[in-house]
């Protein structure tokens, strides 16, 4: 079966040329105008992939990302006009996984929407459970407890978590992590990493300000220590 897309434009033309050349690579897509009709298309289509324009009228991207991440840990890509880091943040801390600033090229959407589609199919083949220290991640499921309690997740949450422990004990460089999680293109994207490990430690941490799991190591990354 096809992989299904949702796209969310109020530009006709962009929602167009981008159905269409999505659909031209066996993608199942639907689109809408703006939040509010996305989430109601969102409901009878259960997407595998949510794109969005963070500028919309009525219900904008940000609130679109929020509204669902209450619902559902679909992937969704954010475009934007807009590449200061300061609203990246603001769209990742709102639960995007990814995000690309207008204009961009066709090759470089459908490799960003590869590698989103692919991440969490390769998890899900994976038959192990990895049990160390306060953690239990069960990679079919993506079902994770700390401390026994289960912790509820967005894939590239779920993702740098997984990550993180199999490499537990050693000291993740900022480029490492990034390649990893978000490609080779992205190495010097720290603000990702700052908000998805600020989210992360806010879910996992008995105390989010004083880290005992997610430790940074000053000018040089993070190291992850299983038990608190």
């Amino acid at each position: 079966m096809s992989e299904k897309i949702l796209v969310v434009d109020d530009e006709f033309q962009i929602t167009r040329v981008l159905k269409r050349s999505l659909q031209a690579h066996r993608y199942d897509v639907r689109s809408a105008s703006d939040g509010e009709s996305a989430l109601d298309t969102f409901h009878d289509f259960h997407p595998d992939l949510v794109i969005t324009d963070l500028q919309m009228p009525a219900m904008n991207g940000i609130e679109l990302c929020r509204e669902i991440r209450k619902i559902s840990e679909v992937p969704i890509i954010v475009l934007s006009v807009k590449g200061e880091e300061k609203t990246k943040v603001e769209a990742l801390d709102a639960g995007a996984d990814d995000y690309i600033t207008k204009p961009f090229g066709m090759d470089e959407l459908l490799a960003r929407v590869r590698a989103t589609l692919r991440r969490a199919p390769s998890e899900k083949k994976e038959e192990t459970h990895l049990e160390i220290g306060d953690f239990s991640i069960d990679l079919s499921s993506y079902k994770v407890l700390v401390r026994g309690a289960e912790v509820h997740l967005t894939p590239k949450e779920f993702e740098l978590l997984t990550y993180l422990v199999k490499n537990h004990g050693k000291v993740l460089t900022h480029r490492n992590l990034l390649g990893a999680i978000w490609g080779g293109n992205f190495t010097e994207q720290t603000e990702y990493l700052r908000v998805f490990l600020g989210n992360l430690r806010k879910k996992i941490e008995p105390n989010p300000a004083k880290p005992q799991y997610i430790l940074t190591e000053p000018w040089v990354g993070y190291r992850f220590n299983p038990s608190a």
